[in-house]
């Protein structure tokens, strides 16, 4: 099981504004979530005061990224901003700032086995993804703490990590206009890799069997 999809809409809701990072520039603030809703027993992807229906009708809508490995099935979930003709990298996402990775609730891996992320072995389990982006280099960032909203990135999701690693800034083709995750998978379909694409940023980590 190998896809990225955006959950399918079932009834319009009057969109709230869409944050891309975790600092606190201006133009990243989001709408305070409302109180907790239940997630329906189709997807792992945590929602903070919302369904999938209004996930999906905000600015940054929610996706889903599915992977296999080590022959366990897994999840990354992020909220999608797009551009909007901004500058992205080294301004509306600060260098050198903890960032969500993407909008509204926390990036999250949502694992059914046992996997090492970046090298940072993990049980089965959820974990929120953040980073500290660079010019050259990223610093990720892997917490049990995931059920909450995006930001801020607090003492209390710093003190719930399980591990960090880097990995080198590529740049892109051409412009990426939506920040999207995908999931390669290698010839042997029991590891992969992780690319994440924003404007003209490609960053890439690995995925493989824990042990």
């Amino acid at each position: 099981m190998r896809s990225t999809r955006t959950y399918p809409a079932i009834f319009a809701l009057t969109a709230f504004a869409a944050a891309c990072g975790g600092g606190e520039p201006a133009e990243m603030a989001e709408e305070a979530p409302a109180p907790e809703a239940a997630v329906v027993a189709s997807s792992p992807c945590y929602l903070s005061g919302a369904t999938l229906a209004e996930a999906q009708a905000r600015p940054s809508p929610l996706k889903e990224t599915t992977f296999s490995v080590g022959g366990h099935d897994g999840t990354l979930c992020y909220g999608a901003p797009s551009a909007n003709g901004r500058e992205v990298m080294g301004a509306l996402v600060p260098y050198g700032a903890l960032w969500r990775l993407g909008a509204n609730e926390p990036t999250t891996f949502h694992l059914t086995g046992p996997a090492s992320i970046g090298g940072v072995a993990l049980e089965p389990g959820s974990y929120s993804l953040y980073a500290e982006p660079g010019e050259t280099e990223w610093t990720f960032h892997l917490s049990t703490a995931y059920e909450r909203w995006g930001i801020p990135i607090g003492d209390d999701v710093v003190a719930a990590e399980v591990g960090t690693f880097t990995a080198p800034v590529e740049a892109t083709d051409s412009m990426v206009e939506t920040l999207t995750f995908r999931f390669e998978p290698w010839e042997d379909a029991t590891m992969g890799d992780i690319v994440m694409e924003w404007e003209n940023t490609r960053v890439k980590f690995h995925l493989h069997p824990a042990g």
